[in-house]
């Protein structure tokens, strides 16, 4: 018997069980490598691979070094956009505007989301 008639056979709970354990472990990784700085939220957005087509839009910026529940509250307040979309549900004009703010917000350096106030008075 085959790989592939083996898991057929298998009952429906534990096929689901075991699809959610291979997108929780490439989840995991995904996330440590934005942690770690091997890659860009922003790139994952614009490229959307199958593990985070159904991940919140929220929690894949958590991921990124120094960026907590507050920091990306306010960033998504700006575009604006709900905490729990999927980054596979936005649209191609999301996608863009959502990694032109990451990019942006890198390229001002230490990983600040928003202008300080200070600054948008200027």
């Amino acid at each position: 018997m085959n790989a592939t008639a083996m898991i057929v056979g298998r009952p429906q709970h534990m096929r689901a069980l075991q699809r959610a354990n291979e997108v929780r472990l490439a989840r995991a990784e995904l996330k440590r490598r934005i942690a770690d700085g091997e890659t860009s939220a922003a790139a994952v957005v614009l490229s959307c691979p199958w593990e985070v087509e159904t991940m919140a839009v929220a929690e894949l910026l958590m991921s990124q070094r120094r960026w907590g529940h507050t920091r990306t509250r306010r960033f998504l307040a700006a575009i604006p956009m709900a905490e729990t979309k999927t980054v596979g549900s936005m649209t191609e004009r999301q996608r863009h505007t959502l990694a032109a703010m990451l990019a942006s917000a890198a390229a001002r350096g230490n990983g600040r989301a928003l202008p300080e106030p200070s600054e948008q008075a200027a």
